[in-house]
């Protein structure tokens, strides 16, 4: 459990310094993710873009499980 923990931990340190790379290639705006605006409110939800990647890490997941 440990081990996997790091690891989880590792990933979200990379995800971060890579983000700007990430954002330019379109991530982040996918079709099924919402923003609402009014007046000084915003509110954004990446469903799509958490589906996406929901999916990307169970597989990896998967992969290294084989």
């Amino acid at each position: 459990m440990r081990r996997l923990l790091i690891v989880f931990g590792l990933a979200l340190v990379v995800l971060g310094l890579l983000w700007p790379l990430i954002a330019n290639m379109g991530l982040g705006r996918l079709p099924g993710d919402f923003t609402i605006e009014r007046g000084n409110f915003r509110l954004y939800l990446p469903l799509a873009t958490s589906l996406l990647i929901s999916v990307v890490i169970s597989v990896l997941l998967w992969l290294i499980d084989r």
